[in-house]
Formats: C-alpha cells, sequence, structure tokens
C-alpha cells in the first residue's frame, strides 16, 4: 500500500517558532511564498520532498520529527484509544480522530500517555502483561530491523518449504559448533527446547511437531544471533517492570523465528497470490496456523505493506492468552472478555474447521465497525488434546472481498451478526445472550410486562 501525502503543520510550526521567525522570513529561507507556507501549518497543503529537503539543508531539521505520531501508532492508536467504553457516548469518529492528530499532534501525544498511564483496574495483576502488549501495539508489530535481518539470513541459507528443518540445523552447527538431538519425553520431561552448553547440542523434545521442531530451532538462532539488537529493542521501551521487558524479549525472539521461517518479500508475494490462503501458506512454509497467524499480523513495511490484520487466542472460556491488533485498527481485542455471540466460542464445538462470520461492532465508536473473522482451534503443540485454543483471525470487511475464505460469504453490513466487548462492557439492548448488565447501567424493571432479554437498561 502507498504511504499518503505528508500533513506536517505542527512541527513547521514548532519550528519556526524555535527559530523566533515569522511567516514570511520563514517562506523566504525555503524559498517559497507566505501564504503556501500557511496552508502547510494549517494541514491544508502536504510537505513536498523539495520543501523537506530545504527544512533539512536550511535548519539542520530532524525528518524523524514528522513521525511523532508513530510513539503513539499513529492514527490507528488513538483510534483504539478514543473506543474506549468510557468515550462511546460521544459518537467520536476516525475523521475527528484524523483532524486531532494533525492538528494538535502534541496534545494528542498528551492525551495517549494519559490514557496509558491511566492503566485498568481489571487488569492489574496482568500489568506486565498489559505493560508488554501496549509497547508491541506502539510497534505495530513490525520491527523492521529484526526483519531485514532475518530475511538476509534465510537468503543466506536459501530457506526453502523442501529443507527448512536441515537448514537450520546445518546454521547451528556450521556457525555455533551447536549439535541438534531429538531427545524422548522421558528425557526431556516438561521441557520442549534445552540449550546444553557442556555437550554442545540444542536438544528438543520428541513430542513436538516439524513446524513446532523448527520453530523451536529459529528462536534458538535468534538467541544466539540477534541478542544485542532485541536487547536494544526492549531497552528502548523504557519498561518499568523487568517480568515485562522480559516478555517483550520474548516476543521479540519469537518474532524473529517467524520472519526466518517466512521470509518477508516471498512470503507477502505469496500471500497475495494465494489471496492468503491459509491452507497453503501452511504447507508451503511449513508452519502451523497459530504461528502463520502471527506472521500476518506484521506484514507493515513501508512501501510493501500487506494486509492488516489482528489475530488473537482464546480458551474455552472466552479468555485472551494472545491478541496482537497490528495495524488493523480494531477494537474487537481491547475487552477483558469476549462476546459470546463471537465466532470463536462456536469453534470449539467444530474443532478443526474454518469457522468464518461478518460481525458488527455497534459500539465501534471511532474504530472501524465490520470485521471478517476466521476462527479454529488448534491442540497444544505439547501434549495432544490436553489444551485447545481457538485462533482467531480478522481483517476489516471491506477489505476482505478477494480473501480465498471470504468466497461464497456475504461482507454487506446488512448480513453482519452485531457483537458486543463482553456483556460488562456492551450496551447492545435486547440481547438474549447476556449474561450480565453494563457497568454502571441504570436497570428498569417492567411490572406488567416481561421480554425475553434477561435485563432492561438505559
Amino acid at each position: 500500500m502507498a504511504e499518503g501525502p505528508l500533513f506536517a503543520g505542527s512541527a513547521m510550526r514548532r519550528l519556526r517558532k524555535r527559530e523566533g521567525l515569522t511567516q514570511a522570513a520563514m517562506a523566504a529561507r525555503l524559498e517559497i511564498s507566505p501564504s503556501y507556507l500557511n496552508l502547510i501549518e494549517r494541514n491544508q497543503r502536504p510537505l513536498t520532498a523539495r520543501v523537506l529537503v530545504q527544512l533539512v539543508d536550511r535548519f539542520d531539521f530532524d525528518s524523524a520529527a514528522l513521525r511523532e505520531n508513530e510513539a503513539i501508532g499513529g492514527i490507528d492508536g488513538l483510534v483504539r484509544r478514543m473506543s474506549d467504553e468510557r468515550f462511546a457516548d460521544l459518537g467520536i469518529d476516525r475523521d475527528e480522530v484524523a483532524e486531532f492528530l494533525a492538528a494538535a499532534p502534541q496534545a494528542a501525544a498528551a492525551f495517549a500517555r494519559l490514557f496509558d498511564n491511566a492503566g485498568d483496574a481489571r487488569a492489574e495483576a496482568d500489568e506486565p502483561l498489559q505493560a508488554t502488549r501496549r509497547e508491541i501495539e506502539r510497534w505495530r508489530n513490525h520491527f523492521a530491523d529484526l526483519d531485514n535481518a532475518a530475511e538476509a539470513l534465510a537468503d543466506e541459507l536459501r530457506i526453502s518449504r523442501a529443507d527448512i528443518g536441515s537448514a537450520l540445523a546445518e546454521r547451528l552447527r556450521d556457525k555455533h559448533q551447536l549439535s541438534l538431538r531429538i531427545l524422548p519425553q522421558d528425557v526431556m520431561m516438561t521441557a520442549v527446547r534445552r540449550l546444553d552448553l557442556h555437550a554442545r547440542q540444542l536438544q528438543i523434545s520428541e513430542m513436538l511437531d516439524q513446524p513446532a521442531r523448527n520453530f523451536q530451532v529459529a528462536m534458538q538462532l535468534a538467541q544466539l544471533e540477534q541478542r544485542e539488537a532485541i536487547e536494544n529493542l526492549a531497552a528502548g521501551g523504557q519498561f518499568a517492570d523487568d517480568a515485562a521487558r522480559q516478555l517483550f524479549q520474548r516476543h521479540l525472539i519469537g518474532y524473529f523465528a517467524a520472519a526466518l521461517v517466512m521470509p518477508y518479500s516471498r512470503f507477502l508475494r505469496a500471500c497475495e497470490a494465494t489471496g492468503y490462503d491459509l491452507q497453503i501458506l501452511m504447507r508451503r512454509f511449513g508452519v502451523s496456523l497459530e504461528q502463520l497467524a502471527h506472521r500476518l499480523t506484521t506484514l507493515q513495511r513501508v512501501g510493501q505493506r500487506g494486509l492488516p490484520f489482528f489475530m488473537a487466542r482464546v480458551d474455552r472460556a472466552g479468555q485472551f492468552s494472545k491478541r496482537f491488533t497490528g495495524a488493523s485498527g480494531t477494537s474487537l481485542l481491547d475487552g477483558s472478555a469476549s462476546c459470546p455471540l463471537w465466532i470463536p466460542h462456536s469453534a470449539f464445538e467444530r474443532a478443526g474447521q474454518y469457522c468464518r462470520q461478518v460481525v458488527h461492532l455497534p459500539e465501534a465508536g471511532a474504530a472501524p465497525a465490520n470485521w471478517l473473522t476466521i476462527a479454529r482451534t488448534v491442540e497444544g503443540s505439547f501434549f495432544d488434546g490436553v489444551t485447545r485454543f481457538a485462533i482467531i483471525l480478522g481483517l476489516e470487511a471491506r477489505l476482505a472481498g478477494n480473501l480465498a475464505l471470504s468466497r461464497g460469504l456475504s461482507l454487506d453490513e446488512g448480513d453482519t451478526q452485531p457483537i458486543g466487548p463482553g456483556c460488562a462492557a456492551c450496551h447492545i439492548q435486547d440481547c438474549r445472550q447476556r449474561s450480565l448488565p453494563p457497568r454502571g447501567a441504570k436497570l428498569y424493571f417492567e411490572q406488567l410486562s416481561h421480554t425475553d432479554a434477561p435485563f432492561q437498561f438505559g
């Protein structure tokens, strides 16, 4: 997807005030008219490449200042915050958010900082997880340096779907003098991977299937070859809690492993050629559905973007154990619980089958409201049948027309299933599936009649 025009009125205004210049004086130094500079500062004209070059040359201007809103995730990051249930009654739409960010980016950053630091009392016990998730979302789950390094290593190893396991094992042996051993369960016990430096072995449990084995080897290579890069990224997160920093590092290790097994350019070409056909992609790259779903949330390389998927993993109780918004802008993953009418819950009744549902979020606020969601159960990779989760992939419905898994499915809003962000935060009236009223809502009780909805509220 191509980058849009660059509007930088606020950054231009701050630079001019820092230099103590009038619009006329600054326009003269930039060799443009004062009226044109005025339009740029009011975000009525985009910043051209020629003016940007002049800024860098005449004012020692740091062009990174033009990307200041990336610190809060751009428009999508601000939209997610504005979609919080506390602002639901304000009806803030995406256009208003874009205007706010363009006109007052520093004020928007201040709002985002206050919002993020306010926290959520319900998630207090999971604060390291929340802090890690916020940092991943700040990057939109795309870490360009790790992606580039993984792609370069994949090219060096000439990884293909035919010999990925042997290529990874060869890298361990040749560069790190480590042999790969697949050991019995009674030796490994509950461990899935163990690095034995005394024996110069990377030991993998026999209980893992081949995609999981390959992924574990790739993760070990990430720890051996990208340790400094990963630690630097984690240090930049400025985590107050060491547990959050280590969780973030673990995410980055897995990120590099996925990027090594599914190199960016080749993976994106395969996605586009197959209509993001999940079965073909799993076979072609030798990965599991969960690994593939993770990777689909990361395709945000500048000039080479993929579709903006979100991904989540839920258990039978509807609890999220993983959730990655990526660049999707969705508010579906923001709550502490999921709607019982959403497809992942019924996916457990159809184990191993792809379940599709187009959903509508009446309370989405500024976030997109219509989504194609796909769910399928997966077994735990260590002991089949002991653990089971549902993996969910989602894409904004307007972007899903050419997906392989949307064929034969109506994406029209009139055919969608309305869902909410979990009963405690949902204000949809007359829902028969509701288990409790929304927090803070005033309940009403009819004495002369009774509906089939469990609660009536204002």
